[in-house]
């Protein structure tokens, strides 16, 4: 868990002591990990897991290079459409999509656990309080674009699908600090004139999903219903009004999920 003297990004915080040689750099920083670990530790039993979520390997020196993946749309300046990252790692990457159940367990298990994930925002669900998602991006969380209204794609035109897109990386910038380098369209669905917008609003890659997770199951894109490495896994912000269970059932599942068939979950931007 990161505390004073150390800063939501992991530097050491304004006005606080300074290790004056590099051994001291070295063995305040080790300090830090065994404290982050024990909060780890404790939290497991608190959080009703058997299991510690597998730390992810290092991220790749140079991330792997995407391309569209067979099925779906692609050409010449497009960015690439994908449901999985190219990788051997034994790793998964958990995305959540909206913003519409702002739940602080949520942000105190995923903090304790240190477990990385990436929120894909739609405006009109996340503006009654961006402040959460700012909280959220401090402790290490990534934001991404999910349009402005979460509109299905296809039925807008280029231009209508422009200013969802684009004007949803400009509030994100703003209110968030980082303007997006992806875009989930809202349902999955998206046709040339997404991709082609997407690319004008700085769109860099359009990830899609492999497995969706709820608060009581999973549902596969495979029939073997099995993860494999490089995963996108898709779930939502909601709470026992929508699904039955709390966004901590849900973190819960897909931990034990990846732990029991020997998967970390990543960060997707570290490959991506």
């Amino acid at each position: 868990m990161i505390g004073w003297p150390f800063s939501p990004s992991g530097a050491l915080a304004l006005g606080a002591p300074q290790a004056r040689t590099v051994s001291g750099l070295v063995s305040a920083y080790a300090d830090r990990l065994d404290r982050a670990e024990q909060v780890r530790t404790r939290a497991v039993g608190s959080w009703k897991l058997s299991k510690a979520p597998l730390r992810a390997p290092a991220p790749p020196r140079k991330k792997p290079e995407l391309a569209t993946e067979r099925g779906h749309i692609t050409g010449k300046g497009l960015p690439p459409v994908i449901t999985q990252v190219p990788t051997e790692d034994k790793v998964v990457f958990l995305t959540i999509d909206d913003g519409a159940e702002k739940d602080p367990e949520l942000l105190r298990m995923m903090r304790e656990l240190d477990i990385p994930y990436s929120s894909f925002l739609t405006d009109y669900v996340s503006r009654d309080d961006y402040g959460y998602f700012r909280t959220m991006r401090e402790e290490g969380a990534r934001i991404q674009n999910h349009s402005v209204t979460h509109k299905e794609m296809p039925r807008l035109s280029l231009a209508e699908q422009r200013k969802e897109i684009c004007d949803q990386q400009d509030t994100l910038e703003k209110e968030i600090g980082e303007r997006p380098t992806m875009f989930r369209p809202p349902y999955g669905a998206y046709n040339r004139d997404t991709l082609k917008a997407a690319a004008e609003c700085g769109v860099e890659v359009v990830p899609l999903w492999t497995a969706e997770a709820f608060a009581d199951r999973m549902e596969w894109g495979r029939g073997d219903g099995k993860l494999h490495p490089g995963d996108i896994i898709l779930t939502h912000f909601r709470g026992k009004g929508q699904w039955g269970g709390s966004m901590t059932d849900m973190v819960r599942l897909v931990v034990r999920t990846a732990t029991e068939q020997g998967y970390a979950i990543g960060r997707l931007e570290d490959y991506v």
